[in-house]
């Protein structure tokens, strides 16, 4: 695990450090019950340990690691029930903005949904499942803009980290990554049409997705999860 040559260009260390970790958690590159060392980590990243720290601190906040003084840290099995409670409060937010952002959708808003999904399907393509994360990412924070959510999106971000580690897993096991675009596609073609009901409705279905991937992946994968 390294940083590149520039990650520091902007935004602090500890930031870096926590963004580095934090992907590395949702990717299931470090996966559940794995120790994370702050000396290891500090080594490997050639920064001091006080950022590691500081990034632990933020992850743990952010229910992906625990820290067990005089023990040490660890990534977290993933909570379904924790996961539940962040898909509702997430499906609550997020109707709400992308039927503001419906309403008064501009162009430039939806041809950038259109180029979004065009790039999830080449990522889809080459099986590039990161990628593919990254800009499902894109998608809703581009629809959060156009309704001027940023800082309702901002508190999202914390909060979905639960549920986007469920999310990576699904793409292969549990939620065939066609869904996900086609259901994007629905919720564009609605903003394209300026229609928040078929926006929301669009929104709820593809949030309630996870309804039906999280009990699939759970009982495929017990040593990841937990009640």
């Amino acid at each position: 695990m390294s940083l590149p040559p520039d990650a520091f260009r902007h935004g602090s260390v500890s930031n870096k450090v926590y963004d580095l970790l934090r992907d590395a958690i949702i990717q299931l590159r470090l996966r559940p019950g794995n120790p994370l060392s702050e000396t290891e980590l500090a080594r490997q990243l050639k920064v001091s340990r006080q950022p590691v720290r500081e990034a632990f601190i933020k992850l743990a906040e952010a229910g992906l690691v625990e820290v067990r003084p005089q023990r040490g840290t660890y990534v977290l099995l993933i909570s379904r029930r924790d996961v539940d409670n962040a898909r509702f409060i997430r499906e609550a937010i997020e109707v709400a903005f992308v039927r503001k952002a419906a309403a008064e959708a501009s162009d430039a808003l939806v041809e950038e949904l259109k180029q979004l999904i065009l790039r999830q399907a080449a990522a889809r393509d080459h099986g590039d499942h990161v990628a593919f994360l990254e800009l499902d990412e894109e998608f809703h924070q581009a629809i959060a803009r156009g309704a001027g959510c940023e800082t309702a999106w901002k508190l999202l971000e914390t909060l979905k980290a639960q549920m986007d580690r469920v999310r990576f897993l699904s793409f292969s096991e549990a939620t065939p990554i066609d869904t996900l675009i086609e259901q994007h596609e629905a919720i564009a073609s609605a903003m394209a049409a300026r229609d928040p009901e078929r926006a929301e409705t669009a929104m709820r279905v593809h949030l309630g997705e996870m309804l039906k991937s999280l009990p699939k992946l759970a009982e495929a994968h017990p040593d990841l999860f937990t009640a």
